[in-house]
């Protein structure tokens, strides 16, 4: 696989709705029980990207392999260095560094954004894949809230892991 991990455009949108409806409806990373159409994952990104920051794709040749986002980690203006990760890998890519490639080109650019911590809130306290790439990539995990989502007829954990970024909390910013 040659991958290639590039800013998420209306091209990518149809692959990246595809993507993300797969883990709503099959899976606990995120806790939306509908999926998003086309044009509210393209409001989304517009959103994102018009905050200044990332949302990516990762392509090989013409297939979107996975895609990843920073979006603020709360809108409160004291929140204003921390933004929140989400990284989804496309249904038969996994274990092949899609999600390390997204997540490590995430942090690399919310460094050069003078950001100071990174967030992560992982859907499901048995993630071990996304708990796993968070932890290889200098997150540490900072607990579990249990129990906050319920979806396919059971209860689900959330995750919190968190990285400093640059400086972190070293400097002031």
């Amino acid at each position: 696989m040659t991958l290639e991990i590039v800013d998420a455009d209306l091209s990518h949108l149809p692959a990246l709705q595809a993507i993300y409806a797969h883990w709503v409806t099959t899976g606990l990373a995120s806790f939306e029980e509908v999926p998003p159409d086309v044009a509210e994952m393209d409001r989304r990104r517009s959103e994102v990207q018009a905050r200044g920051l990332p949302y990516l794709a990762a392509v090989d040749g013409a297939a979107v392999q996975g895609f990843a986002y920073l979006g603020p980690y709360r809108t409160r203006p004291a929140y204003r260095f921390t933004v929140e990760d989400s990284v989804y890998v496309a249904p038969g890519a996994h274990g092949r560094g899609v999600g390390r490639a997204l997540l490590s080109r995430l942090i690399a650019l919310a460094e050069a954004g003078n950001l100071r911590q990174m967030v992560a809130i992982i859907g499901d306290s048995a993630n071990r894949a996304s708990i796993g790439l968070h932890g290889a990539l200098g997150f540490q995990r900072m607990g579990v809230l249990r129990s906050v989502g319920f979806k396919h007829g059971r209860w689900v954990d959330s995750v919190v892991m968190q990285r400093a970024l640059g400086a972190g909390d070293r400097l002031l910013p």
